[in-house]
């Protein structure tokens, strides 16, 4: 079975090279701008769709000709596929102008004949326009995985990474699910997650921990003038705090999915709808801090790659209402109750363990009896 992965690496340019990239990223972002223009004006005067590409612009537009045609090629394939998606379902939306003020900016480039190639015990990478580039390769990437493409980007901190793209043979067994290799996950907004044998995974909250230093560096900002080089060094510096805290919390995420994918070989989740809740409930930093759903995600394709199984069951089964003793529903179970009494039993429950001991009864449920909830 052939599979795709990315390994994401720090790129270190020289000042040649970074001019080049830059201009890449502005004739990038020059032609897609350009082609949704032409795109909009030829179906407001025809009503029929516009097949033009990077190729008609070069001879106006002389300087096209410096950067790499392939990153132009896939800025071409980007907007047709995001317009296209638009004519087939108005709920996408319509394909938006990329502004030159944006400070996430990267491009894409494809592996042909060897253009793409990490050299010199993986410190230099060789890549179209740019020739060898210093890379920084904490991982090494097997000879029997082939790179298919590379996206190079800059972060708003001024940090260029490149995301290499590689595809390889794997084959996958499917396990045969077990209810003692099969773990219920519960979302808790107190911790972060209860699972059916009782742990509990306290999150470290790290906006919080960053959050005084990061309010100091912001209204350093704030009082900046706009387009001044002492307001961009000061975004720089606001920008590095918030990358030091979106890295933590993907470490610390990678490291949780990872122990529950190397331990259980079925992991039953809630597919509640944690923007809604946030929103809702007045609890958007602490809930968009902990990243349940990123965890969701991280375990899903880990699992799948063990040929392990990954479910989610519907967000209205009522997991935390219902006695797992005796199966009878709590109808008038408020939201802030963390104990309650079973109106049938009298057993005492705590409401998110129950909700985690519910959650895998009915994952394996799912997956021996039905195909329902699979992701």
């Amino acid at each position: 079975m052939k599979l795709n992965k990315a390994y994401k690496f720090r790129l270190f340019p020289n000042k040649e090279q970074e001019t080049l990239i830059n201009k890449t990223f502005g004739c990038s972002r020059f032609i897609y701008n350009k082609m949704l223009s032409d795109k909009i004006d030829y179906y407001n005067e025809t009503k029929k769709k516009l097949n033009n590409t990077p190729a008609q612009y070069k001879k106006e537009f002389e300087w096209l000709r410096e950067v790499d045609s392939l990153a132009l090629a896939n800025v071409q394939l980007n907007l047709q596929k995001a317009y296209n998606n638009f004519f087939r379902d108005k709920k996408i939306g319509f394909p938006k102008f990329k502004s030159k003020k944006n400070n996430r900016k990267s491009y894409t480039t494809n592996n042909q004949k060897g253009s793409i190639r990490l050299i010199i015990n993986n410190k230099r990478i060789i890549l179209p326009k740019l020739k060898d580039v210093k890379i920084k390769c904490h991982r090494t990437i097997p000879n029997d995985e082939i790179i298919k493409s590379c996206t190079i980007s800059l972060s708003p901190s001024g940090k260029y990474y490149i995301s290499i793209l590689v595809e390889y043979e794997k084959e996958i067994i499917k396990k045969v699910p077990k209810i003692e290799n099969t773990i219920g996950l519960d979302f808790s907004m107190k911790e972060m997650i209860v699972d059916n044998n009782g742990k509990k995974i306290n999150y470290p909250y790290f906006y919080y921990k960053y959050q005084e230093k990061l309010a100091q560096e912001q209204k350093k900002l704030s009082r900046k003038k706009k387009g001044s080089k002492n307001r961009n060094k000061q975004r720089i510096q606001v920008a590095k705090i918030h990358e030091k805290i979106a890295n933590c919390r993907k470490d610390f995420q990678h490291k949780l999915s990872r122990w529950y994918a190397n331990n259980y070989d079925v992991v039953c989740v809630e597919d509640i709808n944690l923007q809604q809740m946030s929103q809702c409930l007045n609890f958007g930093k602490k809930t968009m801090d902990n990243g349940f759903g990123q965890v969701r995600d991280f375990l899903k394709y880990k699992l799948e790659l063990e040929g392990k199984y990954f479910v989610k069951i519907d967000k209205w089964f009522p997991s935390s209402k219902t006695c797992r003793h005796c199966g009878a529903i709590n109808s008038e179970l408020k939201l802030g109750e963390m104990e309650w009494t079973c109106p049938s039993c009298n057993t005492v429950i705590n409401r998110d363990i129950n909700a985690a001991k519910n959650i895998k009864k009915e994952g394996f449920r799912i997956l021996t009896e039905g195909t329902s909830g699979l992701a």
